[in-house]
């Protein structure tokens, strides 16, 4: 079953009725008929239509997509956008595909968030990277968060240059880093060395640096890098300790580990699994 037919068979369960026939007669009206104006017109309608105060309720599932959605708090409305959407794709995706990406050219900021937040489960989500992109350049926290925290579509469609943007700027506007999906996988050269340079200027100003901000470089721990570990060791701050014990851990190299021995609590705790970059500040 398609995950269009998944959604539908969801929003039939809690929507209004009459609400659910009007959108599916525009949706036939919008295979029948290509219209862009008639899109834009039903895209903007479904906020009379469908209550964003109720949530999308499913037990049991066994959709990734219904899952997601429950999982991410989706609304009635923010289900029937994202459910308008697929279908329009579905239906013809050369036609569509551009239209889509006026609207949200075009959203305001709940329609922007719902589409961000809920990218990954449209077909040919690859198609909207560039709106995805142009989300890390806002300052509004709703629209970056809804892009960057919890939502797989950065680790699956970002390059290396935007991947590494999305994560320093989310370590600048203090976001959550935790929150962030997939951060072992895309770690990268280019990010270690990003992460470092920033803590040199974070240092240097006498100011903190978030201890999970540190979980790329692991992997890269060149000279630089290695003092970084010495300096985050040496912490008098207990968070930094274990930051440090982490990436010296997970390195994986004989320099790092001899660092890490400064500190045989902490990874006496890492080798029982008691901390891991799950329970950091714990």
């Amino acid at each position: 079953m398609q995950v269009s037919e998944r959604i539908k068979d969801a929003l039939e369960a809690q929507a209004d009725q009459g609400s659910l026939k009007w959108l599916n007669e525009k949706i036939k009206k919008l295979e029948e008929d290509k219209s862009v104006r008639d899109l834009f017109m039903s895209y903007s309608l479904l906020a009379s239509k469908f209550d964003k105060g109720s949530k999308l309720q499913i037990q049991n599932s066994d959709s990734e997509a219904l899952i997601f959605l429950t999982s991410h708090n989706a609304n009635l409305l923010e289900v029937a956008r994202i459910y308008l959407l697929i279908k329009v794709l579905e239906i013809d995706r050369d036609f569509y595909g551009p239209k889509v990406a006026n609207i949200i050219q075009v959203a305001d900021i709940t329609e922007l968030e719902t589409f961000l937040k809920f990218l990954d489960l449209l077909p040919y989500p690859e198609m909207f990277r560039f709106t995805a992109v142009e989300a890390l350049r806002t300052n509004i926290s709703v629209i970056f968060d809804a892009i960057t925290l919890n939502n797989p579509y950065p680790a699956k469609y970002f390059n290396d240059q935007q991947w590494n943007q999305m994560y320093l700027k989310a370590a600048f506007m203090e976001r959550d880093l935790s929150k962030i999906p997939s951060v072992d996988e895309r770690a990268n050269a280019d990010l270690a060395r990003i992460i470092s340079d920033y803590a040199h200027e974070r240092w240097a100003a006498s100011r903190k640096i978030d201890p999970m901000f540190w979980r790329p470089v692991s992997g890269f721990l060149n000279p630089v890098l290695l003092r970084d570990m010495e300096h985050l060791i040496d912490s008098e701050d207990a968070l930094e300790n274990k930051a440090g014990a982490l990436c010296c851990y997970h390195s994986g190299k004989e320099e790092a580990m001899q660092i890490l021995n400064r500190k045989s609590d902490l990874k006496q705790q890492i080798e029982e699994g008691k901390l891991t970059w799950k329970n950091l500040k714990n």
